[in-house]
C-alpha cells in the first residue's frame, strides 16, 4: 500500500491540492509481477476469446454495447479509490449518531449529490458529443474503436505497473473549506457537480479516457450523455454506504486496505474489454 497509506489523513486535511497523489499504485510483495503478468495474460486471454467466439451467439453490436456498459459502470466504481472518492464519502456523511432521523435529514443531501453528478454528466457528455461531431469522429466508428481498445490494452498495462504512460489529470480534491462556508447540502450538490464533470478532480481510473474517446466518436449527445451518466452512476453508488451504520474510518480503511486490488482490477478490465474489442474488429 505505498505511497497511499496516508490518503486518509489527506482527506481529513483542508489541503486542496494533492501533487504526491501517485499516477499508478506501487505494488507490495503480495502483488508479486509474476501474479501481475499472469492476471493480465488471462484477461487478455478471455476478452479475446469474447470477441473471437462471442459472435456466434450474441451480435457483435451486442457484444460491444455489454462491454461498454460494464466497463464503464466499474470505471466510475472505481474512480472511488482516489483522493476524491475518499473525500466525497467522508465529507458528506450524515451529521450526528447514526439513527433514522440523522438518515434521513441526510437524504436531501445524497439526493442533490447524485443531481450534481447528473448535471456533470450532461454537460460533459455534450461538449464531448459536439467535438467528436465537428470532427466527423462519427464516419471512423470501426476505426475508433480500434484505437481506443489499444489504448485500453495500454493504460491496463499501466495499471498493472508494466508501462508508465501519460496520465492527464487535474490533480486536485473537491474544495475542502466548502464545508466552512456552505450548508451540507449545497455542499452535497458542488461536490457532485464537481466529481461529475471529472476532469475538474483527480481520478485515479484510466477507464475516465475511454470513455471520454468513446463520448466523442459516437458524435451523438444522447449516447455521449448516457456514457457519463453510468459512468457517474458508478461513481455515486460508494456514497450510499453513508446510509449504513458504518464509521467513516472503517470506510476510508476499507477502501486503503484494497487499493492495489482495485488498481489490478482496472488493468484486468482494460486489457480484457480491449483485447475482446480488438479481437471483434480484427479476427
Amino acid at each position: 500500500m505505498s505511497g497511499y497509506a496516508s490518503l486518509t489523513d489527506e482527506v481529513r486535511s483542508s489541503t486542496v491540492e494533492v501533487e504526491g497523489v501517485a499516477d499508478a499504485v506501487t505494488f507490495s510483495k503480495p502483488q508479486s509481477a509474476a501474479s501481475r503478468v499472469a492476471l493480465m495474460l488471462m484477461s487478455g486471454a478471455i476478452g479475446g476469446a469474447i470477441g473471437v467466439f462471442g459472435p456466434q451467439y450474441f451480435p457483435e453490436a451486442q457484444i460491444a454495447l455489454w462491454l461498454v456498459a460494464g466497463v464503464t459502470l466499474m470505471g466510475g466504481l472505481l474512480s472511488t479509490w482516489s483522493p476524491c472518492g475518499y473525500s466525497s464519502l467522508c465529507l458528506l456523511r450524515p451529521n450526528g449518531s447514526y439513527s433514522a432521523k440523522s438518515v434521513l435529514r441526510y437524504l436531501p443531501t445524497l439526493t442533490l449529490h447524485g443531481l450534481g453528478y447528473a448535471m456533470g454528466a450532461v454537460i460533459l457528455g455534450s461538449l464531448l458529443a459536439l467535438v467528436g461531431y465537428a470532427l466527423g469522429l462519427q464516419n471512423h466508428i470501426e476505426t475508433g474503436a480500434i484505437v481506443l481498445a489499444s489504448i485500453a490494452v495500454i493504460y491496463g498495462a499501466h495499471q498493472f505497473g508494466f508501462l508508465k504512460v501519460p496520465y492527464p489529470q487535474r490533480r486536485c480534491q473537491v474544495p475542502h473549506d466548502a464545508r466552512q462556508r456552505f450548508p451540507k447540502e449545497a455542499i452535497g450538490l458542488l461536490y457532485g457537480f464537481s466529481l461529475g464533470l471529472n476532469y475538474l478532480t483527480y481520478v485515479q481510473t484510466p477507464i475516465l479516457y475511454i470513455v471520454t474517446g468513446l463520448a466523442a466518436l459516437s458524435g451523438n449527445i444522447m449516447t455521449a450523455i448516457t456514457l457519463f451518466l453510468v459512468f457517474n452512476a458508478g461513481r455515486f453508488l460508494p456514497m450510499l454506504v453513508n446510509l449504513l451504520p458504518v464509521t467513516d474510518r472503517s470506510v476510508t480503511a476499507w477502501l486503503a486496505q484494497r487499493q492495489e486490488q482495485a488498481a489490478t482490477l482496472d488493468g484486468a478490465l482494460l486489457v480484457g474489454a480491449g483485447s475482446a474489442i480488438l479481437a471483434l474488429y480484427l479476427v
